[in-house]
């Protein structure tokens, strides 16, 4: 192949455009922030999914974190919160700020999560799943409670202490005994639909599925059915709890929680 000539170099000096430039207040009408654990790979594939397609722009960011999920290691998160809410479009606004980790809520203390939020960006609603999963609860006028998770006990105890601290009537609670987030990520749908259903306990308003790295929220039709009962899932409340915060109160997901202003 024949190399082309090379044309002489000429030095081009740019050109101040004469034009007036125009600025939207900002990129999109609706924008949060969401902290994602360093290990995370479901958070961000399920608010582009519900989200996204809403008009809201999701800004990610991560928060270190070490395997296994144990309280002490989702304990050792809470230092970084806030500067991880900072890192979000410094000096920008933002509707809402999503701490994206159940376990942790709960072990590092819901109010002190949204607290080292709100330190981090003060304008922005603060949001964890545990905060959004009560409220949405709580709007279905659910009070009997199916809980399950995929922890190890030693995790899932205090969640459920929770639940029961909220004025929550725990029916069952249920683990499947995992401690790496990253094989929670990887659980398939038939055994989620069979956990949810053998999780469910007769007379339950609702079923609470925990963790943020179950893609539970992609099959939630799935799960209602086989549960019999609403199902809410980390993060469909936590989609839930953004598209409420923007004003946005129709459903971008199936199930009954969407369907809930």
């Amino acid at each position: 192949m024949t190399a082309l000539p090379r044309l002489p170099r000429i030095p081009v000096a740019p050109q101040l455009s004469g034009l007036p430039v125009s600025l939207d207040d900002q990129p999109t009408p609706r924008r949060i922030g969401l902290i994602a654990l360093s290990t995370d790979m479901t958070t961000e594939v399920d608010y582009a999914r519900m989200l996204s397609p809403r008009g809201i722009a999701v800004h990610a960011t991560r928060i270190p974190f070490a395997n296994p999920v144990a309280p002490a290691t989702l304990a050792a998160m809470a230092p970084d919160i806030t500067q991880a809410a900072q890192l979000i479009l410094p000096d920008e606004t933002l509707d809402a700020v999503v701490y994206s980790c159940t376990s942790a809520s709960v072990v590092i203390g819901d109010a002190a999560v949204r607290t080292a939020i709100s330190a981090g960006k003060p304008a922005a609603r603060a949001i964890t799943p545990i905060s959004a999963g009560l409220a949405a609860l709580r709007a279905m006028r659910a009070r009997r409670i199916s809980l399950l998770t995929p922890y190890v006990p030693e995790t899932t105890v205090p969640m459920a202490d929770l639940f029961a601290a909220e004025g929550f009537a725990l029916v069952r609670v249920t683990c499947m005994g995992l401690s790496d987030d990253r094989a929670m990520a990887r659980i398939d749908a038939q055994t989620l639909v069979q956990q949810a259903r053998a999780a469910t306990a007769k007379g339950s308003d609702a079923l609470f599925i925990a963790c943020t790295a179950l893609r539970a929220a992609a099959w939630i039709d799935r799960l209602e059915e086989a549960a019999g009962v609403p199902v809410v899932s980390a993060n469909l409340a936590t989609a839930w709890a953004v598209l409420r915060a923007c004003g946005d109160t129709g459903a971008a997901a199936p199930g009954a929680l969407m369907r809930t202003p």
